[in-house]
């Protein structure tokens, strides 16, 4: 993708943002700021118990980037297993959004993984303590 459909892709994601609102039975959620430019970012994930699938949405305010980057993720992150989402990584996100584009605000653009990453980790210490329990 060249510069400028980069730009149109995060624009796209922070005019129009995709999941976003609480998700009111979540397993579990977290909460990330980023007190530099001001951006917060909450993260929802609940887990089918059924298929070991997630469903996630985030909800927040902040910059184009912060905003577009948790857009993005939840797309990315829906669907997909607990240890899937624990394995997306900064590399991964930095190129998706657009590395020359969001380099420069990497905390921005990180700030809504690492909040993913932190309600993920939630759940995969919740589901390990019930295993033990069931044992």
């Amino acid at each position: 993708m060249d510069r400028q459909g980069q730009i149109d892709f995060i624009l796209d994601h922070y005019e129009n943002p995709r999941r976003k609102g609480a998700l009111l039975d979540a397993g579990a959620s977290a909460q990330g700021s980023n007190p530099g430019c001001g951006d917060l970012v909450t993260m929802y994930v609940k887990v089918d118990p059924q298929t070991g699938r997630a469903d996630v949405t985030f909800d927040g305010t902040g910059c184009t980037i912060s905003q577009a980057s948790a857009s993005y993720l939840v797309e990315l992150a829906s669907g997909k297993t607990l240890e899937d989402i624990l394995a997306i990584d900064r590399d991964d996100l930095m190129g998706a959004l657009g590395r020359d584009i969001v380099e420069q605000r990497a905390p921005c653009a990180a700030l809504a993984l690492d909040t993913l990453h932190a309600a993920a980790h939630e759940l995969d210490r919740e589901r390990a303590c019930h295993e033990i329990r069931m044992e």
